[in-house]
């Protein structure tokens, strides 16, 4: 299992690589070319700048059993259909029950923006107990994935 993560401003990078650190797994952080990305533990790739370019190069490296931390519901859609497991910087775990309610939603909120008549608020401004909600999400679908693998061996 491999930790690939949508590393354009992802608040949870960090974390994810402690976590990573303490299970002795692979992680690769994904970056266009507007962000100078650093770290002592994972791989980092440096993709070109285009609109998609990250998200494809993403999921062209994601494989069944992988782990994809994104914002992105259209990311996590394919990765989730790669036989990945896919979750948000929030914490919330997507999958194969939720995920088209949330492209749904997308689509539905773009399409308000489109229409200039509604105007919609951003993200919330982030906290300790988001921060603490994905840690223990993520060493929750850690241990799950883990503990598969080792009843499939």
């Amino acid at each position: 299992m491999t930790i690939l993560i949508d590393a354009d401003a992802c608040p949870v990078t960090r974390i994810a690589e402690s976590i990573a650190r303490r299970h002795g797994l692979p992680v690769i952080l994904l970056c266009d070319t507007n962000h100078v990305l650093t770290s002592d533990y994972s791989t980092v790739r440096t993709i070109g700048a285009g609109a998609d370019a990250v998200d494809i190069a993403l999921i062209n490296l994601c494989r069944a059993g992988d782990l994809v931390v994104t914002q992105d519901y259209g990311v996590a859609a394919l990765a989730l259909g790669k036989g990945a497991r896919a979750i948000h910087q929030s914490g919330r775990q997507y999958t194969d029950e939720n995920i088209d309610g949330l492209l749904m939603e997308r689509h539905l909120a773009k399409k308000a923006r489109r229409s200039r008549k509604h105007h919609l608020k951003g993200p919330a401004r982030r906290t300790e107990e988001d921060d603490r909600r994905f840690a223990e999400s993520l060493e929750r679908m850690i241990r799950e994935a883990l503990d598969e693998e080792g009843k499939r061996i």
